[in-house]
């Protein structure tokens, strides 16, 4: 990635704090709270975590920049009309970015939808307070190559359009049509410069059928101006909450004016279908201070503190026997970061990765990492973005401490199943709020098993093993852009199961069943044949 300096001053909100410390940006506390055990989420019961993974919404995304939250606070004892407020902040984001405008959303989900509901709607407010009903509205299409879909495309599904999925330029070709509203590309390998199915390639169909780009670039570092633009996006979307370090709940539309002026008609605090999607004055103010402090921040030295932290830890990690490090640079601009990798054979010192990530995010100090095992070596990895000063001295030791204790040879021998699951069994599952059943068919052969799950919708592949009483089943549900993980916990008593089922993301259900039992009567049947003599 090519580093920019800019030297001169870029100021619509003072840049207060660009001279602070790193110990100063990290160590913000609230002040009620002001040592690290009386830290604020302490106070609620809630254990705060390092984060050595990166930039996850589920983990609080980045932390703000000192700037950022200056802008927020100044922004917080003023009224501002907001769509003055808006047009100020596009014409400035312009100015920074070398685009022709821009729009903070709430978060890059938001964008997505906003912009999908300008493509659909034309800046036309009669269409905009119609959706998701589009019955008589023209554009209700929206082209995805398969390679962009995933979780995120429900933002754009959200407003009630048909999406359209494409493996090929020539099915995008014969799918694109009067209907056709924008077509969505998310940034990754497949929609890099020379390859077949290109970002270029695809605007080269759109551009002349005047269709809009959406190029969803979320966790990307922001360069200016956006590379997506010069390969024919209309706009791109970013992630306040990922590598600009802006508020956690903004995001970014960056590119053509007219169809972004459309898109913020479409969001709050304008009624319709982007009410929900409120993004407050502050976080508008906070998102412009972000970017105008991404143009101001010395990257190379970020590079350099997060190389030194991965370093330390990986120097200590070498001390132990039988481990080997090794980090590993980015390809592209999304989720632009070092990442240190610690292996090992997990035969040599009877630890897995994934034992070691589960030993840590649950167990004080509490720290979130990556692991991964293949190719009879095991590993945890660390991405160094979002840790703060201090941090790596403290992960290096927890790690350490883990990885050098002396444990027992694993064994592969199985306990022995003490429980038949043979059979067919009605399950009750219990969500927060609701209620299902399921149907498990189930084939046991010693400790193993395997199966089918009947879900609300699906009949999924069901496996499983029991060790004792012990019973872990699994089954997963995928369909175009989502999947969801089914994990069941369970025992048998008397004839009935019983357990707990992790959703991940979607947390955790319980349920209860009974083994069906068929009491149909044997007999003998008979084939006519030939056609009924009487009816």
């Amino acid at each position: 990635m090519n580093r920019r300096e800019i030297l001169r001053q870029l100021s619509v909100i003072p840049l207060v704090g660009t001279t602070m410390t790193p110990d100063l940006f990290a160590s913000r506390v609230h002040p009620l709270f002001p040592s690290a055990e009386e830290n604020i989420y302490r106070s609620i019961g809630v254990e705060p975590i390092i984060n050595c993974r990166g930039t996850f919404t589920i983990l609080g995304g980045s932390v703000e920049r000192p700037e950022v939250i200056e802008a927020m606070k100044a922004a917080s004892g003023y009224f501002a009309q907001y769509d003055e407020l808006a047009y100020g902040i596009g014409q400035r984001l312009g100015e920074l970015t070398q685009t022709e405008w821009g729009v903070v959303t709430a978060g890059c989900a938001a964008a997505m939808k906003h912009f999908t509901a300008a493509c659909v709607t034309g800046g036309n407010p009669e269409k905009l307070i119609r959706i998701p009903d589009l019955t008589g509205l023209k554009k209700t299409e929206v082209i995805i190559p398969r390679y962009s879909r995933n979780v995120y495309d429900h933002a754009v599904r959200n407003v009630g359009v048909k999406v359209i999925t494409v493996d090929t330029p020539e099915e995008m070709k014969k799918a694109i049509n009067e209907r056709t509203a924008m077509i969505y590309v998310l940034a990754c390998s497949h929609s890099q410069p020379g390859q077949p199915f290109s970002l270029e390639v695809i605007a080269g169909m759109a551009g002349p059928l005047d269709i809009p780009v959406l190029l969803d670039a979320a966790a990307e570092d922001l360069t200016i101006p956006p590379v997506h633009l010069a390969q024919g996006a209309t706009v791109a979307a970013y992630s306040g909450g990922k590598a600009i370090c802006g508020p956690q709940c903004a995001g970014l539309l960056l590119g053509k004016k007219d169809i972004l002026i459309s898109a913020w008609q479409a969001s709050s605090p304008h009624h319709g279908p982007g009410r929900d999607n409120k993004v407050g004055k502050e976080e508008m103010m906070g998102m412009l201070a972000a970017v105008e402090a991404w143009i101001a921040r010395d990257h190379e030295a970020e590079w350099e503190r997060w190389m030194s932290w991965l370093d330390l830890i990986s120097g200590k990690m070498l001390s132990i026997k039988g481990i080997k490090t090794r980090i590993t640079q980015p390809e592209g601009l999304s989720n632009h970061a070092p990442v240190l990798h610690i292996e090992w054979d997990p035969d040599e010192l009877h630890i897995t990765g994934e034992e070691v990530a589960e030993e840590v995010a649950r167990n004080k100090t509490r720290i979130a990492i990556g692991s991964r095992t293949s190719d009879e070596l095991t590993s945890i990895n660390i991405t160094p973005n979002q840790m703060q000063p201090g941090n790596a001295e403290v992960v290096a030791e927890r790690l350490h401490g883990i990885l050098k204790q002396k444990r027992k040879p694993r064994t592969d021998q199985l306990t022995p199943a003490a429980a038949d699951l043979n059979g067919h069994w009605e399950i009750d599952v219990s969500f927060p709020s609701s209620n299902s059943r399921h149907i498990l068919f189930i084939e046991q052969d010693g400790n193993w098993i395997q199966g089918m799950h009947q879900t609300d919708f699906e009949l999924l592949p069901l496996v499983g093993i029991v060790e004792g009483k012990e019973i872990k089943l699994r089954s997963d549900y995928r369909i175009p852009g989502n999947s969801l993980i089914y994990l069941f916990s369970a025992k048998i008593e008397n004839e009935k199961l019983t357990g707990s089922i992790y959703l991940g993301e979607y947390l955790n259900a319980t349920f209860s069943g009974n083994r069906i039992l068929y009491n149909n009567k044997r007999r003998r049947i008979t084939i006519p044949g030939g056609p009924p003599l009487a009816t």
